[in-house]
């Protein structure tokens, strides 16, 4: 858990040095969060819904109420149905949440261990800019810069993947993936996914900006994960573990680790 939390803070700490606002998000949201964001349709058999159970009955009614895979859903919501102004653009926000994800269809992948699991804590980051190309991909380029700086920071090998069209989601117009040399995995396991939507998720959110003119128009979101875990200490425990079975801890996490250097066996 300490090693878990350091990890967050260390990230909270690093971007709000770039000027992100944190924010700590509801695991639950709405349907019109989930449309908006462009989870659902198609996302809902990977999602966990709540109900409410009638009085005196055993059936159960959906309340369209979804437990939420990631700060994305709340944040890039938090301004549906605003008009904001050009000079307030770029927004940059970076979210602490619990994610819950029924990782349906994977039949029986990765579900050994802690590669894919029902359950875990990530930092998102979250980017609203004003509708030009050019400023998405200025964006882009930021958020994924973020992420490596981090794995570079933990001294962690990794690899940057441009995502084929047909590996991308419901309107995500540029996507890279982000994936960490995991050892016993002999291979390289995906740790971050950064996307670009351009205006798709700000059209189904209503989410303008209005400019110098007078004129207004949908803003363009992006979003990358900064850190998840447990997916990530992986890397980190595979990577750093001793031959005595001790793990030395990453040297830019000891202030956050209470000064302790390693974590021994028992």
């Amino acid at each position: 858990m300490r090693l878990e939390m350091a990890l967050m803070m260390y990230t909270l700490d690093k971007l709000a040095k770039k000027d992100f606002s944190p924010f700590i998000v509801p695991n639950i949201v709405n349907y019109s969060a989930m449309m908006g964001t462009s989870y659902f349709p198609g996302g809902e058999e990977q999602t966990y819904s709540l109900g409410v159970q009638k009085e005196k009955e055993a059936t159960i009614e959906p309340d369209e109420k979804y437990l939420a895979g990631t700060a994305e859903v709340a944040l890039t919501s938090y301004h549906a149905e605003e008009i904001l102004k050009e000079d307030e653009l770029p927004k940059l926000y970076c979210g602490f949440s619990t994610c819950y994800r029924r990782e349906a269809g994977t039949y029986g992948k990765d579900t050994h261990g802690i590669y894919r699991i029902h359950q875990f804590q990530k930092i998102e980051q979250v980017v609203i800019c004003k509708n030009d190309p050019k400023e998405s991909e200025k964006m882009h380029k930021l958020i994924l810069e973020n992420a490596e700086e981090l794995l570079k920071d933990l001294k962690l090998p990794y690899r940057v993947v441009a995502v084929c069209a047909g590996d991308m989601g419901r309107g995500q117009y540029y996507k890279n993936d982000i994936e960490t040399w995991m050892p016993s995995r002999n291979s390289y396991g995906e740790t971050h996914s950064c996307s670009t939507f351009h205006d798709f998720q700000s059209r189904r959110l209503n989410l303008k900006y209005r400019d110098r003119d007078g004129k207004t128009h949908f803003c363009h979101t992006l979003n990358n994960t900064c850190v998840a875990s447990p997916r990530i200490l992986i890397p980190i425990l595979e990577i750093y573990q001793q031959k005595d079975g001790s793990v030395k801890i990453p040297e830019v996490l000891i202030p956050y680790m209470g000064g302790i250097t390693e974590i021994n066996p028992r």
